[in-house]
């Protein structure tokens, strides 16, 4: 099964600096992303970078009153934010790790 494998080939420190490059340049683009969730409707919006920081956070007047509910809906606005920035930081990295061969086969 692993007959034709050599594993004499492999340059690890190569491989590494690929990985790492790689890695830099996802953090460079995730940095210039924004995510922006939406909860209660469009009450509430907030927006995040790549690198999880809250940029804007939009409060509709209407809420000013109801603070209980207004609360709810930053958490749940700024948690879904927060979940499509991972979950666009787990799809690169796949595609990343999908295009790395360590044993050098094109």
């Amino acid at each position: 099964m692993f007959d034709k494998l050599d594993l004499g080939n492999l340059d690890i420190s190569s491989m590494m600096g690929e990985v790492q490059k790689k890695a830099e340049q996802m953090q460079e683009e995730a940095s210039k992303k924004s995510y922006i969730a939406k909860s209660g409707g469009g009450l509430i919006t907030a927006t995040l970078t790549g690198n999880m920081e809250l940029v804007d956070l939009s409060i509709d007047d209407s809420l000013l009153e109801d603070k209980d509910s207004m609360q709810i809906l930053i958490i749940s606005a700024v948690n879904e934010a927060i979940k499509m920035a991972n979950d666009d930081k787990k799809n690169s990295t796949m595609q990343m790790l999908g295009g790395f061969n360590p044993f050098g086969a094109k």
